[in-house]
């Protein structure tokens, strides 16, 4: 502030300001803190921050435990609260994922077959979505890896998202026994196109960063491979043309063939560095920095409407689902995900819809014989 400025805020401000919080933020697994506001150009401004919020359990991708949901609806009140708050950054621990959603050990071995206990639970989930989307704050999803599941989920509730390019993008639901209806099946139309948003939605294939940037599902995307002592693009996807021999789209697909043998040698060769996409962020928080934060906050809260219509619509009948679905493919899937082994996580699909087809109920035998211990793989 200049000198003026500072006198007269000091002699208007109220001698006490109130606290607005509900609770203090003390929750393993999830970290809060405020880092010195800088202009884009780089200069620290006294007095002002933005707000970082870490998933901390890179051991297990980041995804989140119940406590660590409770963190984050915290964390993000705490941001919404705090008066010398610019922005809020959201991302992960490590290069390795952002966040790759909920714990399957825990959904696994505390909430499958226990449909009353993940109806509470989802209510947490709920509330944690509602506070990114309703959050005082612009939100900046800073995807420093995988973004999977209910990862990319809390993902696009953010308002904007940088990643590095290393990153992949995507739902597991159809796959692990759920239905992406913590907002993907909201958020994805929206940010997409519905045939885009079935695709990613229901056949569970990951789209790599580039292809997200392409699609318009996130802001910005930078490099993060370093090879010789320079940054290079993901040797892994195609980034050099836009179309194939038939016009056909490439540009962001992943690389098959003696292609994806080259870029693997690319790979193996380079360490991860995310000091651009730690600069990339900065530089959009800087940006916002030089906004009317009263127009700014408006804007975005005008923005965020398709998105919040869409998932208000919906998460309540969502949630019961969910926990009913606890009782039959969520807790084979959620099961055979935690038990089987790196190589074999899925249940037996074409088993169980052959065993479906005549008009066999969800019994625990049928259960056991879909994981993957019933085809010798443990």
């Amino acid at each position: 502030m200049t000198l003026n400025t500072a006198s007269i805020a000091r002699a208007t401000a109220p001698e006490a300001l109130h606290d607005h919080n509900l609770a203090e933020i003390v929750v393993p697994g999830v970290r809060y803190e405020k880092r010195p506001a800088r202009t884009p150009d780089g200069e620290i401004v006294p007095g002002l921050f933005n707000a970082w919020i870490t998933l901390d359990n890179p051991a297990q991708y980041n995804s989140y435990t119940t406590e660590m949901v409770k963190g984050v609806i915290l964390a993000f009140r705490a941001a919404s609260n705090a008066r010398d708050v610019v922005a809020t950054v959201f991302t992960g621990e490590g290069d390795k994922a952002f966040c790759t959603g909920g714990n399957t050990k825990e959904y696994a071995e505390y909430y499958a077959g226990n449909p009353q206990e993940y109806r509470q639970y989802m209510r947490l989930f709920n509330d944690m979505v509602s506070a990114i989307l309703g959050c005082d704050k612009p939100v900046v999803c800073r995807v420093n890896g995988m973004r999977i599941g209910g990862g990319q989920e809390i993902g696009m509730a953010c308002d904007f998202t940088i990643a590095q390019d290393l990153a992949r993008f995507g739902q597991a639901g159809p796959k692990h026994g759920s239905a992406p209806i913590g907002g993907a099946t909201d958020f994805l139309p929206v940010m997409v196109g519905a045939e885009m948003a079935m695709v990613s939605g229901s056949l569970c294939e990951p789209w790599t960063a580039h292809k997200a940037y392409r699609l318009g599902m996130i802001t910005d995307i930078v490099p993060a491979l370093k090879v010789d002592g320079r940054f290079v693009a993901n040797p892994l996807v195609i980034t050099d043309r836009y179309v194939d021999e038939y016009g056909r789209i490439v540009h962001g697909e992943p690389k098959t063939g003696a292609e994806l043998a080259a870029g693997k040698d690319v790979l193996k060769k380079g360490t991860v560095d995310l000091s651009l996409l730690d600069a990339k962020v900065e530089e959009l928080c800087g940006k916002i920095l030089l906004t009317f934060p009263d127009c700014f906050t408006k804007t975005i809260e005008e923005l965020r409407k398709p998105k919040i219509d869409a998932w208000n619509a919906n998460k309540e009948n969502s949630r019961s689902w969910l926990a009913l679905n606890m009782m039959t493919e969520a807790r084979a899937g959620f099961r055979a995900f935690n038990e089987g082994t790196k190589d074999d996580r899925e249940i037996d699909f074409i088993a169980l819809r052959q065993a479906l087809a005549a008009g066999a109920p969800w019994t625990p035998e049928l259960t056991e014989s879909l994981l993957p211990a019933a085809r010798g793989t443990k």
